[in-house]
C-alpha cells in the first residue's frame, strides 16, 4: 500500500506565485492534503489565499516569517490531519510538470532514505544538492574575491555523479523536498534558530548522525521560478549579514567549531561585508 503524500507550500507576501502553484497541484489525486502556510504576510496574502481552501486544502496564518518556523507549523497541522505520511516541502515559486512526477519522488522514500529531492532547474542552472562543508571550508566561503572559487570547488558533486536515476547526496534543495514525516517528529523538526538560510544543511546534519540518507531522483526536474519575494525588503549587506549569523549557527552547534575557527568565521565575515558594502556603495 502506498504510503500518504501531503505538501507544504510556505508563502511570504507572494500570492500571485503561491496561487499558480496551487493551481498547478490541487487536483493531484495523489496528494491527500495541501496546506499553505502564511508566514505573517504584511500583504493581503493571507486573505485572498482563505480563498482556495476546501476539503483537500488549508490554509493557515504562522506569527513568524522564519521558512523553518512554516515548514514546521506546516507538517504539525497535515500530520495531525492525516496521519504517517511523506511530506513535500515547497517554496511558492516552483512549477510542477505533472503529478506523476510527485508520485515517483515519493516512492524512493524508504527506511534508509528519509529526504528526497528531484532536479532543480533555476533558470537553466540545474541544482540536484551538494556536499555538506566542513567549519575550515565555511571560512574559506568568506574570502573576499575567492568565495565563489572555494564554493565550486567543495560543494558541487561530479557530474557524472548523476548519470544514474538516483544519486546520494548530503544536502537536497531547500526549495522542494520530500521528508519522511516519522523522520521529522523523531528528530524535532526543523531547527528554527536561522533565517533564510543553512535551514537544508542542519538538517541534512540530523540525518547523517542517524545513518539516513538523502536522495536526489534524477529523472524529476521542477522549475524553481526565483520569485525571491522576500529578497524585495531585505537590502544585500542586510541580506549578507543574515547569511553569516546563520552560517556562525550552524558551524557552532552543529560542526562543532572551536574558539579559532569561530573567531574566523566572525573576521572574514567582517572584511567580506566591508568589500560588499564598498561595492554596493560605487554602484557594482
Amino acid at each position: 500500500m502506498q504510503k500518504k503524500l501531503g505538501m507544504v507550500i510556505v508563502n511570504y507576501n507572494d500570492f500571485n506565485m503561491t496561487s499558480r502553484l496551487l493551481k498547478n497541484v490541487r487536483n493531484y489525486k495523489c496528494l491527500d492534503l495541501i496546506v499553505v502556510v502564511d508566514n505573517n504576510s504584511p500583504d493581503d496574502s493571507f486573505e485572498k489565499l482563505k480563498e482556495f481552501e476546501s476539503n483537500r486544502i488549508t490554509i493557515i496564518k504562522n506569527k513568524f516569517r522564519q521558512y523553518s518556523s512554516g515548514l514546521n507549523v506546516g507538517a504539525k497541522c497535515l500530520i495531525k490531519k492525516v496521519g504517517d505520511c511523506n511530506i513535500i516541502f515547497s517554496n511558492s515559486d516552483i512549477i510542477i510538470k505533472g503529478e506523476e512526477d510527485l508520485k515517483k519522488l515519493s516512492s524512493n522514500i524508504n527506511s534508509d532514505v528519509v529526504v528526497v529531492g528531484p532536479t532543480v532547474d533555476e533558470h537553466g542552472t540545474l541544482n540536484r544538492g551538494w556536499h555538506l562543508p566542513s567549519t575550515n571550508q565555511e571560512i574559506l566561503f568568506n574570502i573576499p574575491l575567492l568565495s565563489r572559487y572555494f564554493k565550486q570547488k567543495y560543494l558541487p558533486y561530479k557530474e557524472e555523479d548523476y548519470n544514474k536515476d538516483t544519486t546520494y547526496v548530503d544536502v537536497v534543495s531547500g526549495c522542494f523536498f520530500i521528508v519522511d514525516s516519522k523522520f521529522l517528529m523523531d528528530n524535532d523538526y526543523f531547527d528554527e534558530t536561522t533565517f533564510l538560510y543553512y535551514e537544508e544543511q542542519i538538517f541534512a546534519m540530523k540525518v547523517k548522525e542517524k545513518n539516513k540518507k538523502e536522495l536526489v531522483d534524477n529523472t524529476v526536474t521542477i522549475i524553481h521560478d526565483h520569485s525571491v519575494s522576500i529578497d524585495k525588503s531585505i537590502k544585500r549587506v542586510k541580506k549578507q549579514k543574515i547569511l553569516k549569523t546563520s552560517q556562525r549557527y550552524f558551524a557552532k552547534k552543529y560542526l562543532k567549531a572551536n574558539k579559532l575557527q569561530m573567531a574566523l568565521l566572525y573576521i572574514t565575515d567582517y572584511f567580506y561585508r566591508g568589500l560588499l558594502y564598498l561595492r554596493c556603495l560605487i554602484g557594482r
